[in-house]
């Protein structure tokens, strides 16, 4: 009789094709990395995009690609908020309520959210189809105060319109994101995105937006400045608004180290700072302070 490999046996649950396919995404992601364990993160979002949640057989599962114990996977899956440890809605609506947020008004979306929807943090509604969450800065406070859908950016909420949007959701209806995708898709498959494959969407819908855009024409004006000889920067690429006009126009692109403006090129600001050991006010530094006592 014909020992069953050991690599064929598994302590999960999952049925042999779900194995399979989870086996050979695993190696896909391990192949990324010099060391397989450090393919833990993407993997945990792997399982999750299976089970809709990190599940007692994803864990199982990580342990044994990994070649770790399940109490170190879970040590994982339950330090970062993106992992789930019970079933998730279909989609995660998550409000900011972070400093500049809550002060343009996210408490007051996430109160009215979770009473029009009858849950709280993390809890997800009766029909499964949303997950609300009170989340830290999303990185996109110029829009504040900014609702995610999936980790896709619905900016400058109300409070209406965002339970027009959670409404929207549970009937089954297409909406789209201010940037980013031109549509949200479901939970279990923003988890194989984030695991590291592609949807295919990654170019779809607007690039940065106009509060984005007008920083970076402030940053130049004053980059101009600083430096009214130097000569502009050409470049083709296109910076994508959603509109047209002057800001669908032929744009800037930061410039590659040693040319005019780059890093390469600036001037000390201060005596001393061609020297690292320089000390906080200028001066040179003295790399042996005398020391104090006597050498008795």
């Amino acid at each position: 009789m014909t020992a069953e490999p050991t690599s064929a046996r598994s302590a999960t649950r999952y049925d042999a094709d779900t194995l399979a396919s989870l086996a050979a995404d695993a190696a896909a992601i391990t192949a990324r990395y010099p060391d397989p364990r450090s393919g833990l993160l993407p993997m945990l979002h792997l399982v999750q995009s299976v089970d809709g949640y990190v599940s007692r057989d994803g864990i199982l599962f990580c342990a044994e690609q990994l070649e770790m114990t399940p109490a170190e996977v879970s040590a994982v899956a339950t330090f970062y908020t993106q992992y789930k440890r019970h079933p998730n809605g279909t989609y995660t609506v998550g409000v900011c309520t972070n400093t500049l947020c809550a002060v343009m008004g996210g408490d007051a979306i996430f109160d009215e959210l979770s009473e029009h929807l009858g849950v709280g943090h993390d809890e997800t509604t009766d029909d499964g189809a949303i997950t609300l969450e009170r989340v830290e800065c999303n990185a996109a406070c110029d829009y504040a105060p900014v609702v995610m859908v999936n980790w896709e950016f619905f900016d400058n909420q109300t409070p209406e319109s965002a339970t027009e949007l959670a409404d929207r959701l549970r009937a089954g209806e297409p909406v789209a994101p201010t940037r980013g995708a031109s549509s949200v898709c479901g939970f279990k498959q923003m988890s194989r995105v984030l695991a590291g494959f592609t949807d295919g969407r990654a170019d779809e819908g607007v690039g940065a937006g106009e509060p984005t855009l007008a920083g970076l024409r402030l940053a130049r004006a004053a980059a101009a400045v600083d430096s009214p000889s130097a000569e502009p920067v050409e470049t083709t690429e296109r910076v994508s608004t959603g509109s047209t006009g002057e800001n669908g126009s032929t744009s800037e692109v930061p410039p590659e180290t040693g040319t005019a403006q780059s890093s390469a090129e600036r001037k000390p600001a201060a005596p001393g700072d061609e020297s690292p050991g320089r000390s906080p006010s200028g001066g040179d530094a003295d790399p042996e302070p005398e020391k104090g006592g006597s050498d008795d």
